[in-house]
């Protein structure tokens, strides 16, 4: 990659390169389509294939279900379900992934006239995944199939149970596997290490996505049984906006078939077809279609704060529930158990930042506390890695000595592997994950030995992640040229997200004409460029950082660069350009 206005070391202390192609677009009049294509080629987009990356559809990316191991037993056993009116409980986990899987199942269940029931763990009781117990206890209840989605492919003892009672287990997972599998009836995972080269390459699928391929298998073997000769075929199609939610808000990679669930999913939720949805839209207070960015920052966290520090079911309820009253009602409480989460998360985070202050020297952050809420351990996780640069775990001890883990890694290191890793090296009562999460269970006495064997495991490839660290550019504009319809324009090479980053651009050199502290730690500033332009910026938490201190303190005739994230702020009369500032640099030594 080519340097980016010959800027080696940023006030963030980082080199500026072009992402893919030379992004020289300093001229106002840069051509915005010119830009999607550059767009999607520097994401690895080849240009024969274009067309399709501008305009993902399912039909240009889905993939025969049945090339997945175990997909067609699954869809005959389930299938046999449905015709013999079998009791099914759907068994999800507790997060927005587990929820929106198991909704999906149970509304495309409905269609087939089949009312399966759900199961979510509670987090704080029950934990992760199935337990032996509560299988047992659903097939006493009378269900003779079970389908776990989000969770199961690690689930040993459980699923042995579940067979020692007579229950059918079906797993519909993406969590990484063991070289052994445990004794499903089916096990659907692209994650499996015995999976083809051809379903492999779908393992970046969130369980939802498997979930969504599951139910075509369904429907396929239905049709072929004769069972829609009487009856209307379920519209799949139409659960795409749930296959949207858990994607993005699982933060699974953004590229092939998931580009085309998100896209189109986008356009289904925008018609707010599902009740529960289109509450939780209102209670969000998101007045306009909704965008890939509200899915992660706005939806999903509000339907995770039920599994965190509420009932872990209220997700999954809100979700499969036909009575709008209902769905508003779940959907306040929701709304009100995210305030009371982000409440929790603060004074978490305060703590584990000062017990991370002593680990400059490792490779990996791992802290512990006591009495830590295990509900927000995993967004803490996630702020202390985009804060350090480095995979973080954070572990919640209770008073028994046991702590429950969760960890956020960087791109090129696979935290879930080494997990793995540690839970066979007998560190770890249980752990699993994918390359960028993970979960574990850890008694309080080996937590050190688990941070020594994680910086020992993961030293080198977090050391070449982190001499790879730059920002990457894609265009530089002057300030008239960030304007709302370009913004727009660049909609087109979207959806943007994990693995399929939004274009960043650059504007400058730039004079702060007024910059001030806003909100919790945002640093708001008004820069105007050498085009008599002006255009308002804002850096995310930042207030204590160098680049907010910069912004803050740099005295008005010095120029700087700035890049970041274009977006419209839409809450004026009309909409208008601002810039979400990533970084600066100075342009005048």
């Amino acid at each position: 990659m080519r340097a980016a206005l010959n800027i080696g070391r940023s006030i963030l202390g980082q080199p500026w390169h072009w992402r893919g192609l030379s992004a020289d677009g300093r001229d106002a009049d840069f051509r915005p389509d010119d830009l999607v294509t550059q767009i999607l080629l520097a994401r690895g987009c080849t240009r024969d294939d274009l067309e399709r990356q501008r305009a993902p559809t399912i039909r240009a990316f889905m993939p025969d279900p049945s090339l997945f191991r175990d997909m067609d037993r699954a869809a005959e056993r389930i299938a046999d379900a449905v015709m013999k009116r079998e009791r099914v409980t759907i068994f999800g986990d507790y997060d927005v992934d587990g929820a929106t899987s198991a909704a999906l199942l149970i509304r495309l269940l409905a269609d087939l006239g089949l009312q399966a029931q759900a199961y979510i763990p509670d987090r704080l009781m029950e934990g992760y995944g199935p337990s032996g117990e509560a299988l047992v206890r659903l097939a006493e209840q009378g269900s003779s199939l079970i389908v776990t989605v989000d969770c199961g492919a690690q689930a040993f003892d459980a699923l042995a149970a579940a067979r020692a009672v007579g229950v059918d287990v079906v797993v519909v997972d993406h969590h990484q596997c063991a070289a052994t599998l445990p004794d499903a009836w089916a096990l659907v995972n692209p994650n499996r290490l015995d999976e083809s080269e051809e379903g492999a390459a779908h393992g970046h699928l969130a369980a939802v996505g498997v979930a969504f391929l599951l139910g075509a298998a369904l429907i396929r073997v239905l049709r072929a049984r004769g069972w829609f000769r009487d009856r209307a075929e379920p519209k799949l199609l139409d659960l795409l906006d749930l296959v949207a939610l858990g994607t993005v808000a699982d933060v699974a990679q953004l590229r092939g078939l998931n580009r085309a669930f998100v896209a189109q999913g986008l356009k289904i939720m925008g018609q707010r077809r599902n009740i529960g949805l289109a509450a939780l839209i209102s209670a969000s207070r998101i007045d306009r279609a909704p965008e890939c960015r509200d899915l992660g920052f706005a939806l999903g966290p509000r339907i995770n704060a039920g599994g965190r520090v509420g009932r872990a079911d209220l997700g999954v309820r809100l979700l499969t529930t036909s009575d709008a009253g209902e769905a508003a009602t779940i959907a306040a409480e929701l709304d009100r158990l995210n305030e009371e989460r982000r409440a929790i998360e603060a004074l978490v985070q305060e703590q584990a930042a000062e017990a991370m202050a002593g680990q400059h020297n490792r490779s990996v952050a791992v802290v512990a506390g006591q009495g830590w809420h295990p509900g927000v351990i995993g967004i803490v996780a996630g702020r202390l890695k985009e804060s350090s640069a480095k995979p973080s775990i954070v572990i919640a001890l209770d008073e028994q000595g046991v702590g429950k883990g969760s960890g956020r890694s960087i791109t090129g290191v696979d935290l879930g592997a080494a997990v793995l890793a540690a839970k066979d090296s007998g560190l770890l009562v249980a752990g699993g994950g994918h390359a960028m999460a993970a979960g574990l269970t850890v008694e309080a006495g080996k937590v050190e030995a688990l941070a020594d064997f994680l910086d020992q495991r993961l030293a080198a490839d977090v050391a070449r992640s982190q001499e790879g660290r730059a920002l990457l550019i894609d265009a530089l504009l002057a300030p008239r040229g960030v304007n709302p319809d370009f913004i727009t324009a660049l909609d087109d090479g979207g959806p943007y997200g994990t693995g399929w980053p939004a274009p960043r651009i650059a504007t400058g050199p730039v004079r702060i004409i007024k910059s001030d502290i806003v909100g919790n730690g945002h640093v708001r500033a008004i820069v105007a460029g050498e085009d008599g332009r002006s255009i308002k910026t804002v850096a995310f938490r930042h207030a204590e950082t160098e680049l907010g201190q910069a912004l803050l303190a740099a005295p008005r005739d010095r120029r700087l660069w700035v890049a970041g994230r274009a977006k419209i702020d839409d809450w004026g009369s009309r909409p208008a350009a601002e810039l979400h500032l990533e970084d600066a640099a100075w342009a005048d030594g």
